[in-house]
């Protein structure tokens, strides 16, 4: 057994937030099934934003209302503002996600305010979410760069995490919205915000924009990350983040890191069975590249 790295599948909202076919509840609620029958024990399910917005996300309720109930299971519900907030705590999702953006016309798009006022609107959302016992935790959105201003300063995003870590938040994730980052970025960034934040878990989040979203896996865990987000098949996107493609696959974390001898606790080749099977419902092919090549050596047959 060796030592242990949380997997945190994104897929069921990351994933499909941006997709240009929507799925049904019902096959939302099927990926979600075959996701936690192959061993995750966290899942991103829903998020409760405007359904003008994002009308991928206008069924939360339902999905929430039908999800597999599973001990050990945790599904996380991402809140970006206040009535957000009101209508998860509404629900029985045991954990809320918020985002911090590190530039003003990032947040300005994302949630509709400067940057400086969405950390205020969090503290407050922070303490709304412990006074109902209720998990929070925040991604610091576009770590790494912005769509619209370019480089990010380091010393940035250690400021929000600083602030963060000072709120009592659960759970900080550096997030790298846009998949411009590279493996000494991650490195430096990691190293940079963890003195910070003391205990509090750190949580990284790549896209793959550029192809290199498994080499900065790499880069975090190497520097001490234990919860990654990843995406069944590689599916993902930000309706508010031009260029903002896939997620990293989950089939690729977890060959990268069952190779390395990580323990995930996560069934692979059932990751691999749910990518397939989703190709159906999205119409479109799956660009996790364990998928599409399988993996080593070959499972043997039963």
């Amino acid at each position: 057994m060796g030592e242990q790295v949380e997997i945190v599948d994104v897929g069921p909202r990351d994933g499909l937030q941006a997709q240009p076919k929507l799925l049904s509840t019902a096959d939302k609620l099927e990926l979600i099934a075959r996701l936690v029958d192959a061993g995750v024990k966290r899942l991103e399910v829903a998020s409760f934003v405007n359904p003008k917005r994002v009308p991928a996300m206008a069924d939360a309720d339902a999905v929430l209302a039908g999800l597999p109930r599973r001990e050990g299971v945790k599904y996380i519900g991402l809140v970006l503002n206040e009535q957000g907030l009101e209508r998860a705590l509404a629900t029985s999702v045991s954990q809320l996600n918020c985002a911090a953006v590190t530039t003003d016309s990032f947040c300005l798009r994302n949630q509709g305010r400067p940057a400086a006022e969405m950390l205020d609107v969090i503290a407050l959302m922070a303490r709304r979410a412990r006074d109902a016992g209720r998990f929070f935790g925040v991604t610091i959105a576009a770590s790494f760069g912005c769509p619209f201003e370019g480089e990010v300063a380091p010393a940035t995003v250690v400021g929000i995490a600083q602030r963060l870590h000072d709120m009592g938040v659960d759970e900080i994730a550096l997030a790298d919205t846009i998949g411009v980052a590279v493996p000494s970025d991650v490195t430096r960034l990691v190293e940079l915000v963890r003195p910070r934040i003391g205990a509090t878990p750190l949580r990284v989040h790549f896209h793959n924009t550029r192809g290199t979203g498994i080499a900065n896996v790499y880069a975090a865990v190497q520097a001490g990350v234990r919860i990654v987000d990843a995406s069944c098949g590689g599916v993902g996107g930000c309706p508010f983040a031009p260029g903002a493609t896939g997620n990293v696959g989950t089939e690729d974390v977890l060959y990268l890191l069952h190779r390395m001898g990580y323990d995930t606790g996560v069934d692979v080749e059932k990751i691999i069975a749910t990518a397939k099977w989703l190709e159906g419902p999205l119409a479109a092919p799956m660009q996790a590249a364990v998928s599409r090549a399988g993996l080593f050596p070959k499972p043997r047959a039963a």
